[in-house]
């Protein structure tokens, strides 16, 4: 995948979600699991998830900037799923989402359609490079079924003349989905699956500082601890959504119709 300004926006878009729903008290969006002891789990994102995921740092992208905001930053805040080898079938069966994919949003061009289907569209007042439009029912669906017609959100950027471009679909999977069943749901030779972690939600006061420069706080922030978390009074949360991927069906390559694929980020 290239890391176009467009990529980084779903990433971008995500992160501002995470931020706002911190913000308000809230990080049990759609699909949300916790573990049998009721508490959201410590996450790792150097080594395996508490569901035994193996987990691979985002510093596979050094340099990579968002909004003015290094990648590296973001190291601490991503589990991504490790590349598998490449099985027989795999390719077929990856190619086979993406045609399902674009088939089935063809009518959401135009995002009105999208709202009369129950795609609720995050964070509007907010300016984003990308808006995910998130459908409850869908994402209730994924926790335990893989539907490709039934993405949990549809991605649009705006326009110049404040229109909304559709670009591609998010899916998700509860957060103790395991590596083989994600590798079902999408090969894992193919795709890369990735869920937020360690977040540091900002006090009332310090909300702005979650895109600044040098931020403490959110998925660009230095804290990925709860004692650091703690001391400068925010709110941590271990876990922060489920497991998630995006799909972008009108890219030519398959290469690039998934995101996190490539180790070496390009923008063009």
């Amino acid at each position: 995948m290239r890391w176009n300004k467009r990529r980084a926006g779903a990433l971008y878009g995500a992160v501002v979600l995470v931020a706002a729903m911190a913000g308000a008290g809230v990080m049990q969006p759609p699909g949300y699991s916790q573990n049998a002891e009721g508490q959201a789990s410590v996450m790792s994102v150097t080594s395996v998830d508490p569901w035994g995921n193996s987990c691979d740092q985002m510093s596979m992208m050094p340099g990579m900037n968002v909004m003015g905001e290094s990648m590296e930053a973001m190291a601490n805040h991503m589990c991504v799923t490790p590349m598998r080898p490449a099985q027989p079938g795999d390719e077929e069966k990856a190619r086979a989402v993406i045609a399902q994919v674009k088939a089935s949003i063809e009518k959401y061009k135009d995002y009105k359609k999208a709202i009369a289907d129950g795609f609720i569209q995050a964070n509007p007042t907010v300016d984003q490079p990308q808006f995910h439009f998130n459908n409850d029912a869908n994402a209730r669906l994924a926790d335990s079924k893989f539907d490709p017609t039934r993405p949990t959100s549809l991605l649009y950027f705006q326009t110049p003349n404040q229109k909304f471009k559709l670009e591609g679909v998010m899916f998700t999977a509860r957060n103790n989905t395991t590596e083989d069943e994600l590798n079902q749901r999408i090969p894992l030779s193919v795709a890369r699956w990735h869920k937020h972690t360690n977040f540091c939600g900002a006090p009332e006061n310090k909300v702005k500082e979650y895109f600044g420069k040098n931020p403490k706080f959110g998925m660009f922030g230095s804290i990925h601890t709860r004692e650091a978390c703690d001391a400068e009074g925010g709110k941590f949360f271990p876990v922060a959504f489920t497991w998630m991927i995006h799909v972008f069906p009108y890219e030519g390559d398959i290469k690039n119709a998934f995101s996190m694929n490539d180790d070496v980020p390009h923008f063009h």
